[in-house]
């Protein structure tokens, strides 16, 4: 196992943003900034051995300042869109940022994909990793609560690269943390998607509107584009004519888990014929949003001058259920003094 720090980058501050590089004996090589918690590579070996990086992203901390679509972010206060830019908890409105059209997405116009970490890095015989904390202060794009996060990152041995969510608040506030990975195993700017395979563990989604807001209603797989408990070639089902998968120009819809008692359960599995490539997830959180890069501007131009467009990627973002305009916040999302938020999630690459 091997660890290095470096310098990423200043930000117009002044204050130094830093990269952490995290390898392993098996060809993986994970690098992190603790500028928004971006996960900026993460090389895998194919089946010949030859390690490519399968994550979208820019080679500089300038680019990231510029524009990104939240690529390998933590994404919080709230990961999703909020209707309407607010929520209610216990009577009370909290109206927030709308930096969405009329909605508030993924923490607002600052959120956590945009704050410089605390980080300290640590090195054991079978992982090496970061820890990444952060206060995000009361009223923080109008959320209520000092809140305390940590999120550590792990790479093992055994090619896992886990991440931890803890937080507390010393107020009753909302959360919902995810980290915002855009994954193509062919490579980063190799192509599109759709000759992947994916199998989803979950019978069950949650249905969107025009916005690509969550209605509150749920709907069954079966018989629907959306069953993957069989795996199936992402392009053949993203060029449905099936009004969800056309609302979204492909897929962005968060899928229900028929286990939710917060043990580690796999998910989902991704395969890449060309490569040989695989990755599983396993996750504590009773859901996930599967996003296959539907708006992700032509012409964008990556890392190594490689460009990305739309279904360059496939997101696969644990949370908890999302909310909808006739309840913009269910108790899985609340937060009270004295309790703690913990979530696992891993992307393992057998």
């Amino acid at each position: 196992m091997r660890l290095n720090q470096n310098i990423f980058g200043l930000l117009p501050d002044g204050k130094t943003a830093e990269l952490f590089t995290l390898a392993n004996d098996q060809g993986m090589e994970v690098r992190i900034t603790n500028y928004g918690g971006i996960v900026v590579s993460l090389s895998v070996p194919d089946r010949n051995g030859r390690s490519d990086d399968v994550v979208l992203g820019y080679d500089t901390l300038a680019e990231y300042l510029h524009f990104t679509p939240y690529f390998g972010a933590i994404i919080g206060r709230f990961a999703g869109p909020l209707f309407g830019a607010h929520f209610y908890l216990d009577g009370i409105e909290y109206p927030l940022a709308a930096n969405e059209g009329k909605h508030h997405l993924h923490g607002g116009i600052r959120g956590f994909d945009k704050v410089l970490w605390k980080a300290e890095a640590f090195e054991k015989p079978t992982e090496v990793g970061v820890r990444l904390s952060y206060l995000s202060p009361h009223g923080e794009e109008g959320y209520p609560g000092n809140l305390t996060v940590t999120t550590t990152y792990r790479l093992t041995h055994a090619n896992e690269f886990q991440i931890d969510y803890e937080a507390s608040t010393d107020q009753s506030t909302i959360l919902n943390l995810t980290h915002h990975g855009y994954f193509n195993l062919a490579g980063q700017g190799q192509g599109t998607i759709q000759d992947h395979e994916i199998r989803l563990a979950a019978n069950w989604f949650n249905l969107i509107d025009k916005d690509l807001v969550p209605t509150g209603e749920v709907a069954p797989v079966q018989g629907t584009p959306f069953d993957f408990n069989r795996a199936a070639r992402l392009g053949d089902r993203m060029r449905s004519d099936h009004v969800q998968v056309r609302l979204a120009g492909g897929f962005d819809q968060n899928w229900l888990l028929d286990i939710s008692d917060g043990s580690l359960q796999t998910v989902a599995r991704v395969s890449e014929p060309t490569t040989g490539r695989v990755m599983e997830m396993a996750t504590t959180e009773p859901g996930f949003q599967f996003y296959t890069s539907n708006v992700l501007p032509e012409g964008t131009a990556g890392k190594k001058g490689r460009i990305y467009g739309k279904w360059s990627a496939l997101c696969l973002e644990a949370q908890r259920y999302p909310p909808w305009p006739d309840r913009p916040s269910g108790s899985s999302h609340i937060l009270r003094p004295g309790e703690r938020y913990t979530q696992r999630t891993l992307y393992r690459f057998p």
